[in-house]
C-alpha cells in the first residue's frame, strides 16, 4: 500500500539548523535586476539534489552550505527566535486604493526591493483602477519574496497570490553583491523550535546568515554584512 507523502514542512532546531521534509525541491533563485537596477523578475538557477529529509544552515557558517555541517556547535550560534506569531493580517497596515487593496507588515521585509519600481507599490495602489498601474502593482507584490507584501482584490475580498510550486529558492542579489535568506514557497509548513506553528503561508523567507533580529525569518541583514555563501 503507497503511503501518503509527507506534507512539506520545515523544523527549526534550537540554535541549530532548519531541517527540511517532505523531499522539497531546492534551488538558486536570483534577483533580476531592470536597466536601472531596480528589482524585476526572478531567474531559477542550479538545482540541488536533496532526499525526503534534509539540513540546511542557519548559522551562517556552514562550510558545505546551503546544508548543515555541524559548524553551530563550534561557533555557539544562538538561534533564539524573535518572529511574532500574530497573523499577518493583525500585523500588516493597509493601503487602500480604488480597485485593490496593499497589506504590508514591514517586520517581514527581506530587502528584495520588488516593492520600489514604477513609482513604488505604495503609490500604484492609489492608481490601481488604470489596467497598466494595476498590472505592474500585482506583478511586483507578487514578487515580494517574503510575503511582506499582500495585493487584495476588493471586489472579492480575496489577496491576488502568484501561483508558486512547492520548494526552497536559495536566493541570490547580485544587485547587493550577496546571498539573501530562504524562500519558502507554495506553502511549507514552518515549526519552531518549541513545536508551535508559524501561520502558513504562500511566501516566506527565513534567515540563514544567522544575523535577523526577527528569527526565524528574514529582517534583511544578509545585505548589510554582504553575506554569501560561496556557491
Amino acid at each position: 500500500m503507497t503511503q501518503p507523502k509527507a506534507r512539506p514542512q520545515v523544523v527549526v532546531i534550537e540554535d541549530g539548523p532548519y531541517v527540511v521534509s517532505g523531499a522539497v525541491p531546492l534551488a538558486q533563485q536570483t534577483i533580476v535586476a531592470d536597466e536601472v537596477g531596480g528589482s524585476e523578475s526572478w531567474r531559477e538557477g542550479k538545482a540541488f539534489t536533496v532526499s525526503e529529509s534534509y539540513e540546511l544552515c542557519r548559522c551562517g557558517h556552514s562550510e558545505q552550505k546551503p546544508f548543515c555541517d555541524g559548524s553551530h556547535a563550534k561557533v555557539g550560534f544562538d538561534g533564539e527566535e524573535t518572529a511574532s506569531r500574530t497573523l499577518y493580517v493583525e500585523q500588516a497596515q493597509r493601503f487602500e486604493g480604488p480597485e485593490m487593496l496593499l497589506t504590508d507588515a514591514e517586520s517581514l521585509c527581506a530587502f528584495g526591493r520588488f516593492c520600489d519600481p514604477k513609482g513604488q507599490v505604495w503609490n500604484q495602489v492609489m492608481e490601481t483602477d488604470k489596467p497598466n498601474v494595476r498590472v505592474d502593482f500585482i506583478r511586483q507584490v507578487g514578487n515580494c519574496p517574503a510575503g511582506r507584501l499582500v495585493a487584495w482584490d476588493k471586489k472579492t475580498g480575496k489577496p491576488v497570490e502568484p501561483d508558486l510550486p512547492v520548494s526552497i529558492g536559495l536566493v541570490e542579489d547580485p544587485e547587493q553583491r550577496c546571498s539573501g535568506p530562504l524562500w519558502l514557497r507554495g506553502g511549507i509548513e514552518v515549526v519552531a523550535a518549541d513545536g508551535g506553528k508559524y501561520e502558513l503561508r504562500n511566501r516566506v523567507t527565513l534567515c540563514r546568515c544567522g544575523e535577523s533580529k526577527n528569527k526565524p525569518f528574514c529582517d534583511g541583514s544578509h545585505a548589510a554584512i554582504k553575506f554569501r555563501d560561496g556557491l
